[in-house]
């Protein structure tokens, strides 16, 4: 609401200080309300990539041990094999190496004399918006 006032010649434009204080006021409760949903978007989103990246993982050891006859020994192996172009980000910890790696029973493996990972999980110690943590994923 702008005012203008005659004074002399010239016309003064303006807010008052009440409506400055008054509009303050309005966009602070406003960006309150906001940037809890947009926080919680933005961990949603990275529990969704996670959980792509670890089915996609997942898969890929299946496929390498049906392919080979063995187990990866490491994710290494994935990348060397052609099966994976990277180890994919853990989206938790923002790093490739903090992945851990679940090995399997050397009496439940395909090739009993060197078994290898059958699963893998993420390494953060952080919990989800579902109150489980990560690493159990």
């Amino acid at each position: 609401m702008a005012r203008s006032t005659l004074s002399g010649n010239r016309f003064r434009r303006g807010f008052t200080i009440v409506e400055m204080i008054i509009v303050m006021t309005i966009i602070s409760i406003i960006l309150s309300l906001a940037i809890p949903i947009y926080q919680k978007s933005l961990v949603r989103a990275r529990e969704s990539v996670l959980k792509n990246n670890l089915f996609t993982m997942r898969t890929v050891i299946d496929e390498y041990t049906y392919d080979k006859q063995k187990a990866p020994q490491d994710l290494r192996d994935l990348v060397d094999a052609g099966y994976l172009r990277s180890i994919p980000v853990d989206p938790m910890t923002g790093r490739a190496d903090t992945w851990r790696t679940v090995q399997e029973d050397s009496l439940a493996s395909v090739n009993q004399t060197e078994p290898g990972i059958y699963d893998v999980k993420s390494g953060s110690d952080q919990k989800s918006l579902e109150g489980t943590p990560y690493a159990e994923w």
